[in-house]
């Protein structure tokens, strides 16, 4: 709804008594009373139900999951930016991060980070393409054994999306509005952003930009045309997207494309000459911002397209950088998909952070951007590192703070109190029955907090990795309550503790399962409805070959891997397939392909008939625990680094970032120096490493890390001893 100033009113006698009675009884005053009442200077302004000026203020450490860099040419190599294998020591290392692009902009805005970006130059440009499209709900096809297997979202997926599109267009606006705020607070003070958009969301995307950045900051609506689809019989064919540029402030950077002149043009030149009026430029003239000459993904064989129904051109995104950036600056993009603002911002010099929720598309964003630095390496260019980071054990722990005025006895009964009510969500989750009652879900049996099916259920620590001493104390607690069976239900375990562990349990009469607590528990609308999945754990095997002639010298292989899930619902899927067709669906650890003849006659392929083909990457580290894992959390918040911060005041021109210690998480970062993985074009993957020589005898740690076909990963640790 639109809205125009009105000139000064005087409430009526009735009117007054109605406000009154309204206030009285606390109920909301009609919407026309908020502008007579309230003075307000802006001419229109977009209303939408649920409107609200709050944004989020929360800040949480970023967990480094990896460090990605192809080792450089001896040529590349300076002492000052690269150690002795030409990879990247210091300077901006870029980022590729997971998790809720809401968390993520408040933790950058006002975070350690931030202090890293005004380093870096400030953000100068964001690209964005939010999912403006009511179908597009984060699924997606996969390649395996020849076939198609549509992947359907996962349920932080699925409840992203039924939060842009649960209430139709109020919902999506009240999503990007408070993005947008974040972005613009986060953008430098001569920064742009780019948002892309089509019919469906346009008209209310532009009246949000106004609102945010101002109208006066509108640079330019972008119109981009495009061709191919089909041809509707009741109206004209949709051909163009939308592409609203803003500036934060009132300078910015501009640099002129040109295009060729028209023959036309050309030919009213050359006759200008003989006239002695020529003014045509040998460079071009200028473009202006109708655009229908950049390309569109369309085509399944174009070499580009990565299976997101989404994916943008590189020869867009080339055009966008190129006008508003400069060499070495900054970019962002909050919605990435398959990766292709960080893949161009990397082939055209620029430093970037790219995130996504969608764990598929951070994996799909990994593969092109290791990719793009075997590229550059071949053909002698500058490349940076990039790191893959995310909001994980942190965001458990934003879940479990607690504020206000608390003494120290207080905060401990609080926080007793919400990892109570934790547990007891996780196991509602679980559908497992609760020891509670009004004492709490420890109170009856002192160590396990449930059961479900005749199998004790126990919950492992909330904000650390399950170990083999706590899955010892399981053991021997089954074995003095005289129990056989047990389930351990862990957000982390500790990697290497699998499968040796549960082999000693066997041993011992006790079956144990360990399942991953998925994040969905987070929402409470997914729990009450029955839809969060505990997934078990998959093991990694993997093998050091040691060189007879090179004692320092190893490789290794990968040997084994293996993987439980289940879609879901196969049978159901089955009966509701119509006859003559087929499908892909996942079932008890395995894909199939299910056909339905034109009788109704099943039959079933299994697509999966090596471990190999749940193996679309594997990378390796070969020296782990070299570099540990450092954060940067506000003084006097502790090891879990959550705080709630008041951030960027744009009327006050200050930024309100604290003071910030290192802490040192117990954990190391994966340093990811080699890896095999699955491309559109190239199917194969090796198995065994490039052999790697050490510089010293000595024993380390091996970290190995297996990506799944749906994007999911696991590690193990294998100690070597050379020399």
């Amino acid at each position: 709804m639109a809205r125009h100033d009105r000139k000064a009113y005087e409430l009526s006698d009735a009117e007054q008594r109605d406000l009154i009675t309204l206030i009285q009884q606390g109920k909301p005053l009609p919407e026309q009373y908020r502008f007579i009442l309230f003075e307000d200077k802006r001419e229109v302004e977009l209303v939408w139900n649920g409107k609200t000026r709050d944004v989020c203020t929360t800040v949480l450490p970023f967990q480094t999951l990896e460090h990605i860099d192809e080792p450089r040419s001896e040529t590349r190599v300076q002492e000052d930016l690269f150690d002795s294998r030409g990879r990247q020591l210091r300077g901006w290392t870029n980022k590729l991060i997971w998790g809720d692009n809401k968390l993520i902009l408040s933790s950058l805005k006002a975070g350690p980070l931030r202090q890293q970006i005004e380093e870096a130059g400030g953000l100068k440009l964001i690209y964005i393409d939010p999912p403006f499209d009511v179908g597009a709900d984060f699924s997606m096809d996969i390649e395996i054994g020849g076939e198609t297997f549509h992947k359907e979202a996962n349920l932080l997926e699925q409840i992203a999306y039924r939060d842009t599109w649960g209430r139709g267009t109020d919902s999506f606006t009240s999503m990007i509005y408070e993005r947008l705020i974040l972005m613009r607070d986060l953008l430098a003070n001569d920064g742009a952003i780019f948002v892309h958009c089509d019919y469906r969301v346009s008209a209310y995307i532009r009246l949000v930009l106004d609102e945010v950045f101002g109208k006066e900051q509108l640079r330019n609506h972008i119109l981009w045309l495009y061709s191919g689809g089909g041809v509707p019989q009741t109206q004209m064919p949709k051909k163009h997207d939308d592409i609203f540029w803003y500036t934060k402030g009132e300078t910015w950077t501009y640099n002129p494309i040109f295009r060729s002149y028209t023959e036309g043009t050309l030919q009213r030149g050359r006759t200008a000459v003989k006239g002695e009026n020529a003014e045509l430029r040998a460079e071009g003239t200028p473009i202006n911002n109708w655009w229908p000459d950049v390309k569109k993904i369309t085509s399944p064989t174009d070499p580009e397209k990565l299976y997101y129904p989404t994916q943008k051109s590189e020869e867009l995104l080339e055009r966008i950088i190129t006008l508003a950036t400069n060499h070495g600056d900054l970019i962002g993009d909050f919605f990435v998909g398959s990766g292709t603002t960080a893949a161009v911002a990397e082939k055209m010099g620029r430093k970037w952070i790219a995130t996504d929720l969608g764990k598929f598309g951070i994996h799909t964003t990994r593969k092109r951007l290791i990719g793009v630095q075997r590229e550059l390496k071949a053909s002698d260019e500058d490349f940076r590192a990039f790191e893959v980071l995310n909001l994980g054990r942190y965001e458990r722990q934003a879940y479990l703070s607690v504020g206000g005025r608390l003494n120290g006895e207080q905060k401990e009964q609080a926080l007793a109190q919400k990892e109570r009510e934790f547990r007891e969500l996780i196991l509602r989750a679980y559908k497992a029955t609760g020891f509670g009652g009004n004492e709490g879900a420890e109170a009856q049996d002192g160590f396990f907090h449930g059961a479900r099916s005749g199998r004790l259920v126990v919950i492992g620590p909330i904000n650390l990795p399950v170990g083999r001493l706590f899955v010892e104390e399981v053991i021997t607690e089954c074995r003095k309550r005289g129990a056989t069976r047990a389930d351990i239900l862990a957000f982390e375990f500790e990697m290497g503790l699998f499968p040796a562990v549960l082999e000693e349990a066997r041993v011992k009469g006790i079956d144990l399962a360990p399942k991953y607590i998925p994040a969905e528990v987070f929402d409470k609308r997914a729990v009450d409805k029955g839809q969060v999945v505990f997934h078990d754990i998959s093991f990694v095997e993997a093998t050091p070959r040691y060189d007879k002639k090179n004692k320092l010298a190893i490789e290794i292989e990968l040997t084994d891997f293996s993987v439980y899930y289940s879609q879901g619902a196969a049978e159901a899927a089955i009966a509701a397939m119509k006859d003559g067709k087929s499908d892909v669906l996942c079932d008890q650890g395995q894909l199939y392909k299910v056909t339905k003849d034109k009788n109704g006659v099943v039959t079933r392929e299994r697509l999966t008939k090596h471990w190999t083909d749940w193996v679309d990457y594997w990378a390796v580290d070969f020296d782990y625990m070299s570099r540990k894992e450092i954060i940067k959390v506000p003084v006097g918040t502790g090891l879990s680094g959550v705080a709630t911060l008041p951030g960027f005041e744009p009327d006050q021109g200050v930024l309100a970032v604290p003071d910030f210690e290192e802490r040192w998480t117990g954990s190391y970062i994966f340093e990811n120096e080699w890896q095999s993985f699955r491309t559109r074009k190239d199917r194969d993957l090796e198995l065994t490493t490039a052999r790697h020589t050490y510089e010293k005898p000595g024993r380390y740690t091996v970290a190995v890390k297996v990506i799944d076909i749906f994007g999911n990963d696991t590690m193990t640790l294998v100690p070597v001893n050379v020399g």
